[in-house]
């Protein structure tokens, strides 16, 4: 008897979920905190690692932080093209719960999305979201703690409506100093 393939109908959609680059430690405002010497040098770095997984996100939302919208600044010119930008107040301070809703107001329309973001906030959804991964990646971005200017790729079927815990699978994990 032949096995029936099954082929989902179901779109595969991706999510890039970036950690801000390194910033400077100084009495300013949390919000107002400008990137480091390093974090500048490393936010490009990760601009070209994405850009070489072929990834053209169709939306980025970034944190309305100094710091995130430096990061945001110096990795868009290493991308092919400039995704919609979206500067959300939410993602600033955001737990996993409130980044979770953002995510689920997405249109089905955005196939990928790219969001720029804080810890802890970032690295507990790239781990809440994972019930699968390649390899040895979610044990390795457990123990990396998700640094400054790391990246996590997601993939998951259906709609943003639907996303939830577990409902991914980490496929791709890059970090400058790893």
């Amino acid at each position: 008897m032949e096995e029936e393939t099954v082929v989902s109908s179901e779109p595969t959609r991706r999510i890039v979920v970036v950690r801000h680059a390194k910033a400077e430690w100084s009495d300013a405002d949390d919000q107002e905190r400008p990137l480091a010497a390093r974090g500048r040098k490393d936010a490009p770095v990760a601009g070209r690692w994405l850009a070489g997984t072929g990834i053209v996100p169709d939306l980025a939302l970034v944190s309305t932080s100094a710091r995130t919208r430096e990061t945001w600044k110096l990795i868009v010119p290493e991308l092919p093209q400039r995704p919609r930008t979206v500067f959300e107040d939410r993602l600033y301070e955001a737990s996993l719960g409130e980044l979770i809703a953002v995510l689920n107001e997405t249109s089905d329309e955005v196939a990928d999305l790219l969001l720029v973001g804080h810890n802890p906030g970032v690295h507990a959804l790239a781990d809440a979201l994972a019930g699968e991964a390649e390899a040895d990646l979610l044990p390795r971005m457990n123990r990396s703690g998700f640094p400054a200017s790391a990246l996590a790729v997601l993939t998951f079927t259906g709609s943003w409506k639907g996303l939830e815990h577990g409902a991914a699978r980490l496929v791709a994990l890059w970090a400058p100093h790893a």
